[in-house]
């Protein structure tokens, strides 16, 4: 028997569904959710120390790079928390099916970029 199999190395060629795309990127805002985690400690510990401090930290965030901090953060948290909620109801045994496990991640992906963007505007 041959053990010979076609191997596609170009990943550019490869087309997830949105099912793999939902749960590739909960695991994606988890890792950049940690990340960010270290940066809110650091900002908080570094505006505990002295009211410069304080006023270092405060002048950042209210600068364009904090809010774009603060947006991707809060964006990050709002899909780990909307995927996850996704992946709690499957292990109850919903959208387990190959078409409703698309329209749900259809919807979640959906509803992060609305709720995202709505997000933004307010922060901004």
């Amino acid at each position: 028997m041959k053990k010979q199999r076609p191997v596609n190395l170009e990943l550019n060629t490869i087309s997830f569904p949105p099912s793999a795309l939902v749960s590739i990127l909960h695991r994606v805002t988890g890792v950049a959710l940690f990340f960010a985690l270290l940066l809110v400690i650091g900002a908080w510990a570094c505006s505990l120390t002295s009211p410069e401090g304080f006023a270092n930290v405060s002048e950042l965030m209210s600068g364009v790079i904090g809010k774009l901090l603060v947006i991707g953060t809060v964006s990050a948290l709002t899909y780990h928390i909307l995927g996850g909620v996704r992946h709690m109801f499957m292990d109850m045994g919903h959208f387990e099916e190959l078409e409703s496990g698309n329209n749900s991640a259809k919807f979640i992906i959906g509803l992060w970029v609305v709720l995202t963007a709505v997000m933004g505007v307010m922060i901004w």
